[in-house]
């Protein structure tokens, strides 16, 4: 099948008849806090959450009502609403049942990002919802709405055409701290008028998520509201492939522009591992290597440390062999198959590679077919002024 993805303007208002804005709720001394992304008609979802044990009080409000269709999502920064208790859902349905008086609404979603162990202010979310223009078309708006540490808004949309008619996709995800997914990671909601089968949804997103969220890491933690949203106006055309792959470049560039900004992150840097013994052990070698201190720590001083990086691979308890292991800082091996190749020459070209700001890191196993390719970044001075200073 043959088919043609282009990239377009308007994020998740790229699909007709899908509206979004935000506003300043108060939350935020300047900026926008509170935002919503609204349907003409009743779409149907697909979604992910933290594997978190301690979700937020947004997932189990969804949970709990086993929410398959909406038509309105209302989203805050600056709060997570999570280790509230009953009294967090409570305050949930107080706020859509404040925002069903001001427009018609159909099992309506609720998402929050922010501090933890904290109760909404209904009363600012309320005034807030005052001020909105339901019938504004600003993905850009939404997207800056859900931001908390975050440096730039993360925004993307695409139209696919082919011989199945065409249809257009559209996504915005916030998140720069507290990036370790377990699902899908920080805040992300997509918007697309495919006319993707019901039963296709959550299957198609979970996989496309294994090799973009899940893929990814900042620092090593898991939030407790990370939530991914797929929905559909089900106006446009649709084919399986097609729609797989347009949802895997959405996904994927919103979860490598939380990579690039990760909070006081210098690099964006991916580990490309092969060689082992399944898709599984590979992932486990990848994800180990974006979490690991020592690595980030060398990723920021710009030390191509390959000890390290080896070190890690062998605290994997996968299948490895020192006597089959290749490593390479983008095309300069510096280690292969029991051999060191790290004079000073080699030294400083594997340096060189790694004052730029996006590179790649090869790791071969040498024991089977398995691959991954895992996202991380560096560990800097700024990670951890951010975090100290994160409610003050």
């Amino acid at each position: 099948m043959k088919f043609r993805i282009t990239p377009i303007d308007g994020g998740v208002c790229a699909v007709d008849g899908i509206y979004a804005s935000g506003v300043n709720a108060g939350f935020k001394q300047d900026g926008y806090d509170l935002g919503f992304i609204r349907s003409d008609k009743e779409l149907d979802v697909a979604y992910l959450f933290t594997t978190n044990k301690f979700q937020a009080a947004p997932i189990k409000y969804v949970l709990n009502r086993g929410i398959k269709t909406t038509n309105f999502i209302l989203a805050n920064s600056k709060n997570a609403n999570a280790m509230t208790g009953d009294e967090g859902i409570k305050d949930i349905e107080e706020i859509l049942e404040f925002l069903s008086q001001k427009i018609s609404i159909k099992n309506p979603i609720m998402s929050s990002t922010g501090v933890i162990g904290v109760r909404l202010d209904k009363e600012k979310i309320k005034k807030g919802i005052e001020k909105f223009d339901f019938n504004e078309k600003n993905s850009n708006k939404f997207a800056k709405a859900i931001m908390t540490t975050d440096s730039f808004e993360k925004e993307i949309a695409f139209e696919v055409e082919g011989d199945f008619g065409k249809f257009r996709i559209g996504g915005v995800a916030k998140g720069a701290g507290m990036i370790n997914p377990a699902m899908a990671t920080m805040l992300c909601f997509i918007t697309t008028d495919a006319n993707i089968p019901q039963n296709e949804m959550q299957e198609i997103l979970k996989e496309v998520n294994e090799v973009t969220f899940n893929a990814i890491s900042v620092d090593g933690d898991t939030s407790t509201n990370d939530s991914v949203f797929l929905m559909t106006t089900r106006d446009g055309g649709y084919e399986r492939e097609a729609f797989k792959e347009a949802l895997k470049q959405v996904m994927q560039k919103l979860a490598l522009d939380i990579v690039k900004d990760g909070e006081g992150a210098t690099k964006a840097v991916a580990f490309v591992v092969t060689g082992a013994k399944s898709k599984e052990e590979a992932k486990i070698v990848a994800k180990n290597l974006t979490t690991s201190l020592l690595v980030k720590t060398a990723l920021f001083g710009e030390d191509p440390n390959w000890g390290r990086i080896a070190s890690t691979v062998g605290a994997s308890n996968v299948e490895c062999d020192e006597k089959r292991l290749k490593i390479a800082f983008e095309n300069i091996v510096v280690y292969d198959r029991g051999n060191i190749i790290f004079d000073e020459e080699t030294e400083r070209k594997a340096h060189e590679i790694m004052k730029r700001r996006e590179f790649k890191i090869y790791v071969d196993l040498g024991i089977g077919e398995g691959a991954f390719t895992g996202y991380g970044c560096d560990l800097s001075y700024d990670y951890v002024k951010i975090n100290a200073e994160y409610r003050t």
